[in-house]
């Protein structure tokens, strides 16, 4: 992972605020859903009444939601977004998108984009759309992104591998749609730092993992954030949060890997250094996703180190940092995630 400029922010508003999206900004957050009205899993699964007024909240007038891809070619061009630009983004083809999720956001016209691991579609398991249904809703104004081929975890998964993953998945997109998505998400949001290189080969003009956070012209453009939607965080509440979040920008990001291979690597000692012009830094707060918090150490003017008191377990991690602003309501998130072999 190279040193970037990563701008983020804290979920923690109130209400919403009663300006609508008319300032310029820099920056949009990104909502991630997976399923849609399917209760028997609600680590992934949103509520139908939940997604309603997901959606009610999105059409109140507050925010502009637009193409994921738009976005991203604004930020790349250093082109204006409306301030609380939004997109919405599904992952992993669940048939559920088809059913329930993409006949309400059609109804309101609102865009999404579908980011498709090809094999379970290929392979007609349970519960996965087809590419006759993947056609379809792409006809009626969904947008489709990639999620590799058989949905392996990119972090793990050792460099050849992850090429033919690649090439198979573009095979894929080539034969029943016609060309490859320009937007990659990873599945399970998991990545090394060989991976954003590899995405970055391969093609892809941006790609997103599962941390929250706001994207932002300054990211690194192979490691965007979103904010992940299911049942345990999916209140109005959390979503007023996310959709009001405001940037929080650090550079010379430490370590350079994301993937601990080792004992001595985990816990990770985070090491950032914020931009400035950010205020209150003496009122930041670090989380681990264990809970509890970390207190932060001052290594200079604006750098930081934040280490977990204790070893992160296998699989997904994250740290969290959040700073408040002048805006009422409106708060900063650093985020970034680790993983365990």
């Amino acid at each position: 992972m190279r040193k970037l400029l990563l701008k983020s922010t804290f979920m923690a508003v109130f209400g919403l605020l009663s300006a609508g999206p008319s300032l310029a900004a820099d920056h949009a957050s990104v909502l991630m859903y997976h399923r849609f009205g399917e209760d028997r899993i609600p680590s992934t699964n949103i509520r139908l009444e939940q997604f309603e007024a997901h959606l009610a909240e999105l059409t109140s007038g507050a925010y502009r939601v637009l193409p994921l891809a738009e976005i991203v070619a604004k930020l790349r061009k250093g082109e204006a977004l409306p301030d609380r630009a939004v997109a919405i983004t599904i992952d992993d083809a669940y048939l559920s998108t088809f059913t329930e999720g993409w006949p309400r956001l059609k109804k309101t016209g609102l865009p999404a984009t579908l980011f498709v691991a090809s094999e379970p579609v290929d392979s007609r398991v349970r519960g996965y759309l087809s590419w006759d249904q993947i056609r379809q809703m792409r006809s009626e104004g969904l947008d489709i992104g990639a999620h590799g081929h058989s949905h392996e975890s990119y972090g793990l998964l050792p460099l050849d591998k992850m090429r033919a993953d690649l090439a198979q998945s573009h095979e894929r997109f080539k034969a029943e749609l016609g060309g490859v998505p320009p937007l990659f998400a990873y599945p399970f949001g998991e990545w090394n730092a060989a991976s954003l290189k590899e995405i970055g080969n391969a093609g892809y003009q941006a790609a997103f993992g599962q941390h929250s956070g706001v994207v932002h012209g300054q990211h690194d453009f192979f490691w965007l954030p979103r904010f992940p939607m299911n049942e345990s965080y999916g209140d109005i509440k959390r979503v007023r949060q996310a959709l009001n979040a405001l940037p929080f920008p650090v550079s010379d990001i430490e370590p350079a890997e994301v993937l601990l291979r080792n004992a001595a690597q985990n816990p990770p000692a985070l090491r950032f250094t914020i931009a400035e012009g950010v205020k209150y830094l003496d009122r930041m707060t670090c989380y681990p996703s264990q809970g509890g918090t970390i207190p932060p150490k001052r290594l200079d003017d604006r750098r930081f180190e934040i280490k977990p008191p204790s070893a992160f377990p296998k699989g997904r991690s994250r740290i969290s940092c959040t700073l408040p602003t002048d805006e009422a309501g409106r708060f900063r998130w650093f985020g970034i995630q680790f993983l365990v072999p």
